[in-house]
């Protein structure tokens, strides 16, 4: 601690004898004029610059990092009128008096790169954080008083059995944790963003190929972090054995979840674009991510169903070794129609369906002689049941309908036959009801004088 304390106060000395000199104040001149003229350039330069990057399409990164940098025009012309200033000083006198302005450019310049980068980064508390990391230790770094204040912090320090854990230990392990991750997971997109463009692997194998990544460079990028602190990831066995009791009860349901995910992508059960029924759910996967499966529905509802509901009960799906589907159109005709005109014309009716499959022939089969109709189904294939299935029997129907009507073929309706066990009185219509007799008013009493 003494050490440190010591190193500081050399360090602040040696700082001030360099600050105490006429030059100081011209260099601090210099950099106010140049940073002046740099802010008058860009403000004439952006307006051009920003009409330019408006015109790219298709790379959200790239407009990210050239907007960051428009932005920040100013240190971008700073950078080299500082630079032809400290050129200029270190040629016509000494150059220790241009070392201000050095450390001036070169703040500027670690500023400026880890600005611009950290625009790749989509959440801006992630990015924030990571530039002023960035720039502290830039700055320390360029400075020369990185060792010294890592030297302090450092003493700053309590023991853990065998274990030292110092202040310096545990910035640096958050600092790489944070970035090992970050990169872990760019990486994992970038891998499973290749590999998704793989046409000879399934569908199921692409995602399972994908997380099984991610998730690997996730543990790496935790253990690396981990040992470059000096953490001995052995010490860990009776953590882990806690948080996987923990895990066994508190969490049983997103474990089951994660390891119905697996099943699902090993055994290629479903993929992203089948068409798939659960319960009174009908629509197609979109995604199949590690908690549940994205379902999106006809009517643009997407249903996020758990993994393990597809383990544990019965999925119809359309898509799962063939994607013909079979529909099935129920209908009746009079029984003064001749079935085998009613087979012709049902069949015909389909010819100019785009969505119905030539690849399989329609048929049309009599089923029953029902109460009041001869009854016939007629059957045909689609390849496209993500478009939706209510549509393509209404589309059959009214094609079945114009068809028959061409063809003088009714349909039929119920009748029912009512008949009466007593014989009943009907009055004719013309018959007209007696009026009722007036009601006979008394006569008035005499009046008596």
């Amino acid at each position: 601690m003494e050490t440190a304390l010591l190193a500081i106060q050399l360090k602040i000395k040696a700082l001030w004898l360099h600050l105490y000199s006429p030059w100081t104040i011209y260099q601090l001149i210099i950099i106010l004029v140049c940073f002046l003229a740099a802010r008058s350039i860009a403000r004439l330069v952006e307006p051009r610059m920003e009409e330019w990057v408006r015109t790219i399409r298709g790379n959200p990164d790239l407009l990210r990092v050239l907007a960051a940098l428009m932005r920040r025009l100013t240190w971008v012309f700073f950078i080299p009128l500082a630079s032809l200033s400290a050129l200029v000083i270190r040629q016509y006198t000494w150059p220790s008096r241009a070392w201000i302005i050095d450390v001036s450019i070169k703040l500027a310049a670690a500023w400026l790169i880890i600005a611009v980068l950290s625009r790749i980064i989509r959440s801006r508390f992630i990015a924030r954080v990571i530039t002023v990391v960035g720039w502290s230790i830039a700055a320390l770094s360029l400075t020369n008083t990185f060792d010294t204040v890592m030297l302090a912090l450092d003493s700053f320090a309590f023991n853990l059995g065998a274990f030292r854990l110092s202040a310096f230990a545990v910035i640096k392990g958050l600092i790489l944790l944070v970035g090992l991750i970050w990169l872990a997971s760019l990486a994992g997109n970038f891998v499973d963003n290749r590999i998704q463009r793989v046409d000879d692997l399934t569908p199921s194998l692409r995602v399972l190929l994908g997380k099984v990544i991610k998730i690997t460079l996730m543990i790496v990028a935790v253990a690396a972090a981990l040992s470059a602190v000096g953490l001995d990831l052995t010490a860990l066995t009776v953590f882990s054995g806690a948080v996987g009791v923990g895990i066994g009860f508190g969490l049983q349901k997103v474990v089951s979840n994660f390891i119905s995910g697996i099943i699902i992508l090993l055994d290629k059960s479903i993929k992203p674009g089948d068409t798939i029924s659960l319960g009174e759910t009908f629509g197609w996967i979109r995604e199949l991510r590690a908690r549940f499966v994205s379902v999106v529905t006809r009517d643009g509802k997407e249903y996020l169903i758990p993994n393990e509901d597809f383990i544990t009960q019965q999925v119809v799906n359309w898509s799962f070794s063939d994607d013909l589907v079979r529909l099935d159109v129920p209908f009746g005709v009079a029984y003064d129609s001749d079935p085998h005109e009613v087979t012709r014309v049902a069949l015909a009716c389909l010819q100019d369906i785009d969505r119905v499959s030539k690849l399989k022939k329609p048929v049309c089969w009599m089923t029953e002689f029902g109460d009041s109709s001869i009854n016939f189904v007629l059957r045909f294939w689609i390849r496209d049941p993500q478009n939706g299935l209510t549509n393509i029997r209404g589309t059959v129907l009214l094609a079945l309908w114009d068809a028959l009507k061409e063809a003088n073929v009714s349909i039929p309706f119920p009748h029912r036959e009512v008949i009466f066990k007593t014989p009943l009185e009907v009055a004719s219509a013309s018959a007209q009801v007696a009026p009722a007799p007036r009601a006979r008013r008394k006569p008035a009493a005499k009046r008596q004088t």
